[in-house]
């Protein structure tokens, strides 16, 4: 069976992930074939509008394909990551970029990788099972794949909230935070598909949405702020104990300690620039280091290997990773700096 299915029908350009079973999980040979249909329906004036979605019904895309990164790293083989984010990150910042209205239909769990191909677009569709979440820290990662652009874009605090919580977006929430658009029941899903490919008129997204119910992360914007305003991830754990929120300091525990505090660096920085390709950037220079240095082979083993829970992370919290150790993952790379070009 084939990974991803990419066509054009009538006015649109269709990219289908076609990997059910596995949660629509993203390979490295996924996202360049991504990337060679962006590069050819940017100019091709046949396609008006183009079109992504997935197979089954559980996920739009569960996140990158990771085992062959873990193995890779145990033998350590680390080019072979830094390989795959350099092209993946490469078609995040096209599919960002692109000069046609694109509309994903987010079904299911879209996380991590997934937000990279399914949350870039101009017309994000998600319904009542939708949940989208940016868990990476818990793996021993950085929010990627662009991510740090959405959570920086985020209202409020709500950035920093999701991106050390890895907490989860209900259809409401997700538009809220700026991860959709637009809700539209599932049972009109196909008649908007064959709508965009007869008519390659994205307004046909437009006229099916409508108002979604609150998400719970909505009613918590106000609290969230207030906790989440300090300069450095043990700011906000000092705000948190104050109030004795014990349960989001839990949250926040449960993740690697470099890679929290790093994400918080990394979306005050995003903040400050709002710009896709520095976003990617400075997520490449973390992810380029993950394996060798950081706490990601570690994460993979307990979440997807083992599968035991249990990640003995490098540090005991937050608080004992220190300056240099945060500074030393997201400084310049020189050389191996994060390219856009091919190659």
């Amino acid at each position: 069976m084939t990974d991803i299915l990419i066509r054009k029908e009538g006015f649109a350009g269709r990219i289908t992930l076609n990997r059910p079973k596995a949660l629509n999980a993203l390979t490295w040979e996924m996202c360049l074939a991504i990337e060679r249909a962006l590069d050819l329906w940017a100019t091709d004036d046949a396609v008006r509008v183009l079109v992504i979605d997935a197979a089954g019904d559980r996920a739009f895309c569960s996140g990158g394909d990771i085992a062959e990164m873990y193995a890779a790293g145990r033998r350590g083989d680390f080019d072979y990551g830094r390989k795959f984010w350099r092209d993946e990150y490469r078609m995040n910042a096209k599919l960002f970029e692109f000069p046609k209205p694109v509309i994903s239909f987010l079904q299911g769990f879209t996380m991590g990788g997934g937000v990279g191909v399914g949350c870039h677009g101009s017309h994000r569709i998600v319904d009542g099972g939708s949940r989208i979440a940016m868990p990476e820290c818990s793996i021993g990662l950085i929010p990627d794949v662009g991510g740090s652009l959405l959570l920086a874009r985020a209202p409020g605090r709500m950035g920093e909230y999701l991106g050390t919580t890895a907490a989860r977006m209900d259809a409401g929430d997700a538009i809220h935070c700026g991860f959709a658009d637009y809700f539209i029941a599932p049972g009109q899903w196909d008649s908007v598909k064959t709508a965009l490919i007869e008519t390659g008129d994205a307004g046909a997204v437009d006229s099916a949405a409508v108002t979604p119910p609150d998400g719970p992360l909505m009613a918590m914007q106000e609290a969230i702020d207030r906790s989440f305003a300090g300069e450095e991830l043990r700011d906000i754990l000092t705000a948190l104990e104050h109030i004795g929120d014990n349960e989001t300091i839990a949250k926040i525990a449960q993740n690697s300690p470099l890679s929290t505090v790093c994400a918080i660096e990394l979306i005050h920085r995003v903040r400050a620039r709002d710009d896709i390709r520095y976003a990617l950037s400075q997520e490449f220079r973390f992810t380029a280091r993950a394996a060798e240095h950081g706490d990601f082979l570690e994460g993979i083993r307990a979440a997807i290997i083992d599968r035991d829970r249990a990640p003995a992370w490098k540090h005991a919290g937050p608080r004992t990773v220190s300056g240099a150790e945060m500074s030393a993952m997201l400084m310049p790379l020189g050389a191996d700096n994060l390219s856009f070009l091919e190659g």
